[in-house]
């Protein structure tokens, strides 16, 4: 089979699941990741014979979307804020969210390196390291430590960690009954925040696939993470310490009010005019 037929079985067996715009950039990042073809290579091959092999594989690929598994779960990386990040059905797919989010503290953090030497991190849910490891690229005098209870996810961060050669503190622990031994001059997390009502709303691709832990509160209280940060923020966060925090767009303000104690606390919306972002300071 030619690569230009094998891109266009790719695209038709995919209809009823994706757009064909959709499947044409799905099918380039397996090319790119199988076939070793940046984009303007594999135009230049489109008329070249695909070995067997090559095509089982494209199969197989297929078969895994057609369920709605996320393509780049079957791809096993992506790219997240310049950094090429490994992914699997462990960790959360990063989000462009989230990019915003480190936009934001990486521009408030540098102010405060300003002001004291070996700033100290603290990552609360850190999945597949995402936030921390960017952080260390941008600081690589911090010290950074970050939390999550699953065992699997710190597998996947580490492996992250050690492909960038950043060096990270890496805990497990279920954050909600742990307490913290030291202050910190940053905050930052990303928690579970939707809550158990909301899972009618979610598409079955990320509730099927992603994990639930990652996605959804433990508890009937979809703030029940953010109660816990502040509470942590009045004990262990350090005086002019910065708190950054991705929150549940749906409660905004209440999530905000738990953070009133703070000699600034504010509501930032993400570039799709959501309520997504606090930005805190002690």
């Amino acid at each position: 089979m030619k690569y230009c037929n094998l891109k266009k079985h790719f695209i038709q067996e995919l209809s009823e699941v994706y757009l064909e715009s959709e499947s044409r950039f799905i099918f380039q990042q397996f090319s790119e990741n199988i076939l070793r073809l940046n984009a303007i290579q594999q135009r230049q091959f489109s008329e070249e014979e695909v070995a067997e092999d090559i095509q089982i594989a494209f199969q197989n690929i297929i078969s895994e979307l057609i369920t709605g598994k996320p393509y780049l779960q079957i791809l096993g990386e992506t790219e997240f804020y310049g950094m090429r990040f490994f992914v699997d059905e462990n960790v959360l797919i990063p989000r462009p969210e989230t990019e915003e989010l480190l936009e934001i503290a990486i521009r408030k953090i540098s102010n405060l390196k300003s002001q004291i030497s070996n700033c100290k991190i603290l990552d609360i849910g850190t999945g597949s390291g995402i936030i921390p490891l960017v952080l260390k690229k941008y600081f690589p005098d911090a010290e950074i430590t970050s939390i999550d209870f699953s065992e699997k996810a710190l597998e996947m961060a580490k492996k992250n960690a050690n492909f960038h050669n950043l060096k990270i503190n890496f805990v497990h622990a279920d954050y909600l009954n742990l307490d913290l031994n030291e202050n910190f001059d940053v905050v930052i997390s990303n928690p579970p925040y939707i809550g158990l009502d909301e899972e009618t709303e979610i598409l079955n691709s990320v509730k099927n696939f992603e994990p639930t832990m990652a996605l959804f509160s433990p508890t009937s209280d979809a703030l029940i993470f953010y109660r816990k940060i502040s509470k942590d923020c009045d004990k262990y966060l350090n005086k002019n310490g910065l708190v950054f925090l991705e929150i549940n767009q749906k409660l905004g303000q209440e999530t905000l009010d738990l953070y009133k104690n703070l000699s600034h606390s504010e509501l930032i919306k993400d570039l799709s005019g959501n309520d997504r972002f606090i930005l805190g300071i002690k």
